[in-house]
Protein backbone atom coordinates (compact mmCIF):
# COMPACT_ATOMS: atom_id res chain seq x y z
CA UNK A 1 0.00 0.00 0.00
CA UNK A 2 2.79 2.40 0.88
CA UNK A 3 4.53 1.81 -2.28
CA UNK A 4 1.06 2.32 -4.21
CA UNK A 5 0.67 5.77 -2.72
CA UNK A 6 4.26 6.79 -3.24
CA UNK A 7 3.76 5.88 -7.03
CA UNK A 8 0.68 8.14 -7.23
CA UNK A 9 2.02 11.18 -5.27
CA UNK A 10 5.55 11.37 -6.23
CA UNK A 11 5.39 8.85 -9.39
CA UNK A 12 7.69 6.48 -7.99
CA UNK A 13 7.89 3.37 -5.14
CA UNK A 14 11.49 4.27 -4.51
CA UNK A 15 12.33 7.05 -2.92
CA UNK A 16 16.14 8.20 -2.31
CA UNK A 17 18.16 11.04 -2.77
CA UNK A 18 20.24 10.27 -5.65
CA UNK A 19 19.60 8.00 -8.62
CA UNK A 20 22.47 6.31 -10.36
CA UNK A 21 22.85 7.14 -14.39
CA UNK A 22 25.40 5.01 -16.62
CA UNK A 23 26.58 7.42 -19.36
CA UNK A 24 28.97 7.75 -21.86
CA UNK A 25 28.57 11.36 -23.18
CA UNK A 26 25.62 12.78 -23.93
CA UNK A 27 24.87 15.26 -21.11
CA UNK A 28 21.74 16.90 -22.53
CA UNK A 29 21.94 19.83 -19.37
CA UNK A 30 23.21 22.78 -19.80
CA UNK A 31 24.70 25.37 -16.74
CA UNK A 32 24.71 29.33 -17.74
CA UNK A 33 26.82 31.46 -15.44
CA UNK A 34 25.23 35.23 -15.49
CA UNK A 35 27.07 37.81 -13.88
CA UNK A 36 25.24 41.58 -14.66
CA UNK A 37 24.34 41.52 -18.50
CA UNK A 38 27.03 39.09 -18.85
CA UNK A 39 25.90 35.05 -19.34
CA UNK A 40 28.19 32.45 -20.55
CA UNK A 41 28.10 28.37 -20.70
CA UNK A 42 30.06 26.84 -17.94
CA UNK A 43 28.39 23.05 -18.01
CA UNK A 44 32.10 21.84 -18.22
CA UNK A 45 33.56 23.92 -16.01
CA UNK A 46 31.39 24.18 -12.91
CA UNK A 47 31.79 21.85 -10.10
CA UNK A 48 30.55 21.44 -6.57
CA UNK A 49 33.37 20.39 -3.92
CA UNK A 50 31.66 21.44 -0.72
CA UNK A 51 28.07 20.72 0.96
CA UNK A 52 28.35 22.59 4.17
CA UNK A 53 28.08 25.51 2.96
CA UNK A 54 27.39 24.80 -0.50
CA UNK A 55 30.61 25.92 -2.40
CA UNK A 56 30.86 25.79 -6.54
CA UNK A 57 33.74 26.04 -8.26
CA UNK A 58 33.77 27.91 -11.59
CA UNK A 59 36.30 28.07 -14.40
CA UNK A 60 36.60 31.89 -16.40
CA UNK A 61 38.81 31.47 -19.05
CA UNK A 62 41.27 34.59 -19.68
CA UNK A 63 39.22 35.78 -22.64
CA UNK A 64 35.95 35.88 -20.76
CA UNK A 65 34.86 39.89 -19.23
CA UNK A 66 36.66 40.66 -16.24
CA UNK A 67 33.32 41.66 -14.71
CA UNK A 68 32.73 38.14 -14.54
CA UNK A 69 35.92 37.68 -11.91
CA UNK A 70 34.23 40.32 -9.88
CA UNK A 71 34.75 39.70 -6.02
CA UNK A 72 31.86 42.15 -5.45
CA UNK A 73 29.20 40.84 -8.00
CA UNK A 74 25.96 38.69 -8.02
CA UNK A 75 26.78 35.51 -9.38
CA UNK A 76 23.69 33.13 -10.53
CA UNK A 77 23.83 29.58 -12.29
CA UNK A 78 20.90 28.55 -14.17
CA UNK A 79 20.50 24.57 -14.40
CA UNK A 80 18.76 24.02 -17.88
CA UNK A 81 16.96 20.92 -17.61
CA UNK A 82 16.93 20.55 -21.43
CA UNK A 83 19.26 21.62 -24.16
CA UNK A 84 19.02 25.55 -24.99
CA UNK A 85 20.74 28.60 -25.16
CA UNK A 86 20.91 32.26 -23.84
CA UNK A 87 17.54 33.37 -22.50
CA UNK A 88 15.50 30.05 -23.68
CA UNK A 89 17.45 28.30 -21.49
CA UNK A 90 17.32 30.72 -18.17
CA UNK A 91 13.39 30.66 -19.01
CA UNK A 92 13.22 26.86 -18.85
CA UNK A 93 15.65 26.93 -15.68
CA UNK A 94 14.64 23.74 -13.62
CA UNK A 95 16.84 25.40 -10.59
CA UNK A 96 18.66 28.88 -10.20
CA UNK A 97 21.16 29.48 -7.41
CA UNK A 98 22.07 32.73 -6.46
CA UNK A 99 26.21 32.62 -4.81
CA UNK A 100 28.50 34.81 -3.45
CA UNK A 101 32.89 35.35 -3.93
CA UNK A 102 34.19 32.74 -1.41
CA UNK A 103 37.75 32.67 -3.00
CA UNK A 104 40.08 32.51 -6.53
CA UNK A 105 42.86 30.69 -7.79
CA UNK A 106 44.49 32.39 -10.68
CA UNK A 107 45.95 31.53 -12.92
CA UNK A 108 47.74 32.02 -16.28
CA UNK A 109 44.65 30.46 -18.56
CA UNK A 110 41.82 32.16 -16.34
CA UNK A 111 40.30 31.90 -12.98
CA UNK A 112 38.56 29.24 -10.95
CA UNK A 113 36.07 31.13 -8.69
CA UNK A 114 34.87 29.73 -5.97
CA UNK A 115 31.04 30.73 -5.03
CA UNK A 116 28.76 30.00 -1.82
CA UNK A 117 25.65 29.57 -1.98
CA UNK A 118 23.29 31.94 -0.57
CA UNK A 119 19.41 30.75 -2.07
CA UNK A 120 18.41 28.31 -4.75
CA UNK A 121 15.25 27.84 -6.59
CA UNK A 122 13.87 24.63 -7.88
CA UNK A 123 11.53 23.95 -10.53
CA UNK A 124 11.61 20.07 -10.94
CA UNK A 125 8.39 19.46 -9.46
CA UNK A 126 4.84 21.05 -8.50
CA UNK A 127 6.53 23.32 -4.97
CA UNK A 128 3.84 21.21 -2.90
CA UNK A 129 5.66 17.74 -4.09
CA UNK A 130 8.99 18.96 -3.43
CA UNK A 131 7.78 19.96 0.14
CA UNK A 132 6.20 16.46 0.83
CA UNK A 133 8.96 14.47 -0.19
CA UNK A 134 11.46 16.79 2.21
CA UNK A 135 9.04 16.40 5.27
CA UNK A 136 8.30 12.28 4.36
CA UNK A 137 11.80 11.05 3.76
CA UNK A 138 14.47 13.78 3.76
CA UNK A 139 13.90 15.82 6.78
CA UNK A 140 16.77 15.35 9.45
CA UNK A 141 17.97 17.18 12.29
CA UNK A 142 20.15 19.79 10.80
CA UNK A 143 18.70 19.08 7.26
CA UNK A 144 17.01 22.12 6.37
CA UNK A 145 14.51 22.39 2.99
CA UNK A 146 17.33 24.78 2.09
CA UNK A 147 19.73 22.51 1.81
CA UNK A 148 17.78 20.02 0.13
CA UNK A 149 17.40 22.58 -2.75
CA UNK A 150 21.08 23.90 -2.89
CA UNK A 151 21.73 19.77 -3.30
CA UNK A 152 18.75 19.28 -5.85
CA UNK A 153 20.31 22.17 -7.86
CA UNK A 154 23.56 21.30 -7.95
CA UNK A 155 22.50 17.54 -9.09
CA UNK A 156 20.74 19.05 -11.60
CA UNK A 157 23.69 18.27 -13.90
CA UNK A 158 25.08 14.54 -14.04
CA UNK A 159 28.22 14.56 -11.96
CA UNK A 160 30.64 11.35 -12.82
CA UNK A 161 31.76 9.41 -10.29
CA UNK A 162 35.16 8.48 -10.00
CA UNK A 163 37.92 6.43 -8.00
CA UNK A 164 40.47 7.84 -5.55
CA UNK A 165 43.46 5.84 -4.81
CA UNK A 166 46.59 7.09 -2.40
CA UNK A 167 49.57 5.31 -0.83
CA UNK A 168 49.08 4.51 2.79
CA UNK A 169 52.92 2.55 2.66
CA UNK A 170 53.58 -0.61 0.87
CA UNK A 171 50.90 -2.92 1.84
CA UNK A 172 47.97 -0.48 2.60
CA UNK A 173 46.17 1.47 -0.42
CA UNK A 174 43.40 4.22 0.12
CA UNK A 175 40.86 3.33 -2.07
CA UNK A 176 37.30 5.70 -2.54
CA UNK A 177 34.80 7.01 -5.11
CA UNK A 178 34.28 10.62 -5.55
CA UNK A 179 31.95 12.85 -7.33
CA UNK A 180 32.81 16.31 -5.55
CA UNK A 181 35.66 16.52 -8.02
CA UNK A 182 36.71 18.45 -11.22
CA UNK A 183 38.94 18.18 -14.50
CA UNK A 184 40.35 20.92 -16.79
CA UNK A 185 42.65 19.85 -19.92
CA UNK A 186 43.64 23.56 -20.18
CA UNK A 187 45.62 24.01 -18.08
CA UNK A 188 45.93 20.38 -16.95
CA UNK A 189 44.07 20.72 -13.38
CA UNK A 190 42.32 18.48 -11.11
CA UNK A 191 40.12 20.00 -8.43
CA UNK A 192 38.89 17.38 -5.56
CA UNK A 193 36.53 18.55 -2.22
CA UNK A 194 37.17 15.89 0.75
CA UNK A 195 35.31 15.69 3.70
CA UNK A 196 37.22 17.03 6.54
CA UNK A 197 36.04 13.09 8.31
CA UNK A 198 38.51 11.35 5.31
CA UNK A 199 41.09 9.51 7.23
CA UNK A 200 43.74 9.87 4.04
CA UNK A 201 43.25 13.49 3.96
CA UNK A 202 45.78 14.42 6.50
CA UNK A 203 48.56 12.19 4.51
CA UNK A 204 47.33 13.35 1.01
CA UNK A 205 48.20 16.27 1.91
CA UNK A 206 51.20 15.94 3.35
CA UNK A 207 52.38 13.90 0.31
CA UNK A 208 50.70 16.36 -2.28
CA UNK A 209 50.08 13.30 -4.30
CA UNK A 210 46.46 11.89 -5.32
CA UNK A 211 45.81 9.12 -8.26
CA UNK A 212 41.64 9.51 -10.07
CA UNK A 213 40.75 6.77 -11.65
CA UNK A 214 37.92 6.66 -14.92
CA UNK A 215 36.14 3.08 -14.44
CA UNK A 216 33.35 1.60 -16.07
CA UNK A 217 29.50 1.78 -14.19
CA UNK A 218 29.45 -2.02 -15.03
CA UNK A 219 31.43 -2.47 -11.34
CA UNK A 220 28.66 -0.34 -9.45
CA UNK A 221 28.71 -2.59 -6.44
CA UNK A 222 32.34 -2.77 -6.41
CA UNK A 223 32.98 1.04 -6.38
CA UNK A 224 30.03 1.52 -3.97
CA UNK A 225 31.57 -0.64 -1.27
CA UNK A 226 34.82 1.07 -1.82
CA UNK A 227 32.91 4.53 -0.37
CA UNK A 228 33.45 3.09 3.21
CA UNK A 229 37.46 3.22 2.69
CA UNK A 230 37.85 6.96 3.69
CA UNK A 231 36.46 5.96 6.59
CA UNK A 232 38.20 3.23 8.09
CA UNK A 233 42.09 2.06 8.54
CA UNK A 234 43.00 0.86 5.04
CA UNK A 235 42.96 -2.59 3.88
CA UNK A 236 46.32 -4.80 2.80
CA UNK A 237 46.41 -5.01 -0.77
CA UNK A 238 45.80 -8.81 -0.50
CA UNK A 239 42.79 -8.19 1.15
CA UNK A 240 40.78 -5.87 -1.54
CA UNK A 241 38.17 -7.97 -4.12
CA UNK A 242 39.90 -6.82 -7.05
CA UNK A 243 43.45 -6.76 -8.55
CA UNK A 244 45.75 -3.80 -8.57
CA UNK A 245 48.53 -2.28 -11.17
CA UNK A 246 50.49 0.15 -9.89
CA UNK A 247 51.00 3.47 -11.66
CA UNK A 248 54.05 4.70 -13.43
CA UNK A 249 55.25 7.79 -11.41
CA UNK A 250 54.00 7.53 -7.77
CA UNK A 251 53.58 3.94 -7.61
CA UNK A 252 50.32 4.06 -6.02
CA UNK A 253 48.00 0.95 -6.98
CA UNK A 254 44.18 1.21 -9.06
CA UNK A 255 41.80 -1.25 -9.37
CA UNK A 256 42.67 -3.33 -12.35
CA UNK A 257 39.72 -2.85 -13.88
CA UNK A 258 39.94 1.01 -14.36
CA UNK A 259 39.93 2.19 -17.72
CA UNK A 260 42.90 5.52 -17.12
CA UNK A 261 43.99 7.14 -14.58
CA UNK A 262 45.64 10.32 -13.86
CA UNK A 263 48.73 11.35 -11.48
CA UNK A 264 47.56 14.58 -9.64
CA UNK A 265 50.53 16.67 -7.82
CA UNK A 266 48.81 18.86 -5.09
CA UNK A 267 49.52 22.49 -5.61
CA UNK A 268 47.24 24.33 -3.13
CA UNK A 269 44.57 23.67 -0.55
CA UNK A 270 41.71 25.90 0.91
CA UNK A 271 39.28 25.17 3.72
CA UNK A 272 35.87 25.82 2.54
CA UNK A 273 34.26 24.35 5.63
CA UNK A 274 32.44 20.69 5.63
CA UNK A 275 35.35 19.81 2.72
CA UNK A 276 39.07 20.43 1.78
CA UNK A 277 39.94 22.24 -1.26
CA UNK A 278 42.96 20.38 -3.04
CA UNK A 279 44.03 21.96 -6.72
CA UNK A 280 46.30 19.84 -8.23
CA UNK A 281 48.71 19.54 -11.51
CA UNK A 282 48.24 16.28 -14.15
CA UNK A 283 51.25 15.85 -17.15
CA UNK A 284 49.59 12.86 -18.43
CA UNK A 285 46.78 10.63 -19.04
CA UNK A 286 47.37 6.56 -19.06
CA UNK A 287 45.02 4.75 -20.75
CA UNK A 288 44.32 0.94 -19.97
CA UNK A 289 41.69 0.22 -21.98
CA UNK A 290 38.70 1.95 -24.46
CA UNK A 291 36.52 3.79 -22.23
CA UNK A 292 32.51 2.91 -21.20
CA UNK A 293 29.83 3.97 -19.55
CA UNK A 294 30.53 5.72 -16.40
CA UNK A 295 28.53 6.39 -13.08
CA UNK A 296 27.02 9.71 -12.90
CA UNK A 297 24.57 10.70 -9.86
CA UNK A 298 21.64 13.39 -10.05
CA UNK A 299 19.25 14.48 -7.53
CA UNK A 300 16.20 12.46 -7.26
CA UNK A 301 13.89 15.64 -8.13
CA UNK A 302 15.85 15.88 -11.25
CA UNK A 303 15.20 12.45 -11.96
CA UNK A 304 11.68 13.17 -11.41
CA UNK A 305 11.41 16.10 -14.13
CA UNK A 306 13.50 14.71 -16.50
CA UNK A 307 11.15 11.39 -16.58
CA UNK A 308 7.96 13.64 -17.03
CA UNK A 309 9.53 15.63 -20.09
CA UNK A 310 10.74 12.26 -21.39
CA UNK A 311 14.36 12.61 -20.91
CA UNK A 312 15.11 9.70 -19.43
CA UNK A 313 18.88 8.38 -18.77
CA UNK A 314 19.83 5.16 -18.78
CA UNK A 315 19.92 4.11 -15.22
CA UNK A 316 22.66 1.51 -13.56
Amino acid sequence: MKSFFRRLLFGESNIREYVTLSLNGGIHERVYLEVGEQVIDVSRYQWLFCLDPAVFGVWIAAGVPVAMRDQNAVFTLFFAGVEGKGQKAKKGAVAVLTLEFFDKIEETAGTLLLLRVKNSRIRHIHPLRAWLIYFKFYKKPGFLFERLKAYAAAYSYPRRVRIISFKHDKDHHFFFPMDLLGEMDQPRRYIFGLRHTNMALREIMEARKIVVSEVPGLYKSMIYDLGKGHLSAPPLLNELPFNVITTREFGFAVPEWAESYKEITIVKTIDLGSHMLLYGEWSEETILKPGTARLHHIHFLHFLHQKGHGCDYPLQ
